[in-house]
């Protein structure tokens, strides 16, 4: 299958390869021109035999609508832009409507798998139309992992964007316990290996997770997590999980109290944002911010 693929930034670009590998043809576009196989949209475009797929994956807000508005002036009737990116779902609907008006189809797909996707797949949850999103079936067997799972078509558009938030949330709350755990034992006098107790608790245990074996390759790092600031920054689906959460009546305590917690990391050096910033480095690449020692 061909597809174009704007954004080829750690998750783009893996994605882009994971595709190749599995056969399809990729034609890349990135404002920086080390990484595009074309220099604009149009010429992307061009390359692109009807009907057109354009896959986005940019950041969301007012970059995705401006790749948005950009398309729907160099797409035909007929042709799906997929938005992989991590838009709030209700832009998905105006983005929907905006491509529809133009004939331009439109599917959101919330993606999960970091800067492990190209190894190990990337979790996939896809909403819109189900003749749109059946088209796209052999791009999403190719990213997804081997097996029966880590694909869903959870609804009509908005729902994978949902989907995604709501599962970024819940990794906020998970985050937030191992940081808790983490800084406890470090705290006592009577726990000396701490990256140990860490590690036993991979086998066996009802808290093993992929989570658990991330904290662990950071713990290996750097054992007491000295070298990094106790901040980390919140992607803006943690907010809009709670906002959605207050809309429907909801009750979402730990979520909620684990966006606050990332908060409390602008005002001091948190021992447990050290774990979290640590752990969003490890499976999604984000930047952490040095202690300075």
């Amino acid at each position: 299958m061909q597809i174009g693929l704007v954004g080829l930034g750690k998750m783009g670009g893996n994605m882009r390869e994971r595709l190749r590998n599995a056969g399809h043809e990729v034609v890349g576009y990135d404002t920086n021109p080390e990484l595009s196989d074309v220099d604009n949209l149009v010429e992307l475009a061009d390359r692109l035999a009807a009907p057109r797929v354009v896959w986005v994956m940019v950041p969301a807000g007012a970059v995705t609508q401006s790749v948005i508005d950009q398309l729907a002036s160099v797409l035909k009737p007929g042709d799906t832009v997929v938005d992989g990116g991590n838009s709030r779902w209700t832009d998905d609907e105006k983005h929907a409507a905006e491509l529809g008006k133009h004939g331009i189809r439109f599917v959101d797909a919330g993606v999960s798998g970091g800067v492990w996707g190209l190894k190990n797949g990337y979790a996939l949850m896809v909403g819109g139309e189900q003749e749109h999103v059946e088209a796209l079936r052999p791009l999403f067997d190719a990213l997804k992992p081997e097996g029966p799972y880590g694909y869903v078509h959870a609804g009509k558009v908005g729902a994978g964007h949902f989907a995604k938030m709501v599962h970024n949330g819940i990794e906020y709350a998970m985050m937030q316990a191992y940081a808790e755990g983490w800084e406890l034992l470090e705290k006592v006098d009577s726990v000396d290996n701490v990256r140990e107790v860490f590690r036993s608790w991979q086998e066996g245990t009802v808290i093993r997770s992929w989570l658990l074996d991330l904290a662990v390759s950071a713990l290996d790092e750097d054992q007491h997590l000295e070298k990094l600031r106790g901040y980390a920054e919140d992607s803006g689906e943690g907010r809009w999980t709670v906002e959605a959460a207050i809309d429907n009546a909801v009750p979402l305590p730990a979520i909620t109290a684990s966006l606050f917690a990332r908060f409390a990391s602008r005002q001091e050096d948190s021992p447990q944002m050290k774990m979290i910033a640590a752990l969003r480095n490890q499976f999604g690449g984000h930047a952490v911010e040095s202690s300075q020692k």
